[in-house]
């Protein structure tokens, strides 16, 4: 019979190239996401009645578990960038990934895959690592088989980095960069994907392995590249980190007030962040060790910002 994998947040950023994948691989695919329509574009696509997407919540046992019924695997991509109403980061990337876990140990799944990020830390100062070490913990705990990825910044034609400094260029002649010298290790989202597959389909040792592509460079470095590909003369404003986590309690602050209408640029924890490199430490297995040559930033930036 056909395997089925269960990915939660799998209308996400990689979620969807995750599910692309194992689809291909001829897997059934079962789509747990919190909206429906956000997963319609499944529907439409050549996967249409091979991908199944269910209503889901993360934060209650019975839908993880009836989202589970029958499944021979498990992704959880589900994270939060920022906090926003109920989404905390603790109820979302710890209690959420325990309870994803519990859960399946508890249904006999053995074969799981965590999506979490390079700089998860117990001791981070950040939220959103500390609370991604949390996760991958509990994960650990009930399923002891299991692979936790750890990607570095995440790029694609969908991503959340590259494509919003894209859109600041459209009214402002600077781009503001906090923190201008933290270094980052893009990684294509395909080959996040692709180690998600080796796992899944047993090329992959338990344990942590992180993912960074073929190449280490500054904020400020990647801005200049996002400019040079999109044609654009803009000043890369760098700003030191003090001014950074200035930004993030004035925007909070507004935030709150406005009840979210107006956004943050950047959050606290964001800036906290940022006070530490996103490279892989080179103490955990990589995209090398799974067999996949990492994809390099200017031969997919210029397809979708070019």
């Amino acid at each position: 019979m056909t395997q089925l994998v269960t990915i939660f947040g799998g209308s996400g950023f990689v979620g969807r190239y995750i599910a692309r994948r194992m689809a291909l691989r001829g897997w059934r695919v079962r789509v747990a996401v919190r909206s429906v329509a956000k997963a319609q574009f499944f529907e439409n696509s050549e996967f249409a009645g091979q991908v199944e997407i269910i209503p889901c919540t993360i934060l209650e046992d019975s839908p993880v578990a009836k989202a589970l019924e029958g499944a021979d695997a498990v992704v959880n991509c589900v994270g939060i960038l920022a906090e926003h109403g109920n989404n905390k980061f603790d109820t979302i990337q710890a209690e959420g990934a325990d309870r994803i876990a519990r859960l399946a140990a508890q249904a006999g799944i053995t074969n799981m895959v965590q999506l979490s990020a390079i700089g998860a830390d117990p001791q981070s100062q950040s939220e959103y690592s500390k609370t991604k070490a949390a996760g991958e913990t509990a994960v650990m705990e009930h399923i002891p088989s299991a692979v936790i990825l750890r990607p570095s910044i995440v790029f694609g034609p969908e991503d959340e980095f590259f494509n919003r400094f894209a859109d600041i260029t459209r009214f402002s002649p600077f781009v503001p960069v906090v923190s201008p010298n933290t270094k980052f290790q893009p990684v294509y989202v395909d080959d996040v994907a692709a180690a998600a597959e080796a796992a899944l389909s047993g090329q992959a040792q338990p344990g942590i392995y992180e993912l960074g592509g073929p190449h280490i460079a500054t904020f400020k470095s990647l801005m200049h590249q996002m400019l040079a590909v999109m044609g654009k003369k803009r000043l890369v404003l760098g700003l030191p980190l003090t001014i950074g986590k200035l930004m993030g309690s004035a925007g909070e602050t507004v935030n709150a007030f406005t009840f979210g209408i107006i956004p943050t640029p950047i959050t606290m924890d964001q800036a906290r962040s940022l006070a530490t490199d996103n490279v892989a430490s080179g103490q955990y297995p990589g995209l090398d060790d799974l067999g996949i040559t990492p994809t390099p930033l200017d031969q997919v930036l210029p397809t979708y910002l070019g």
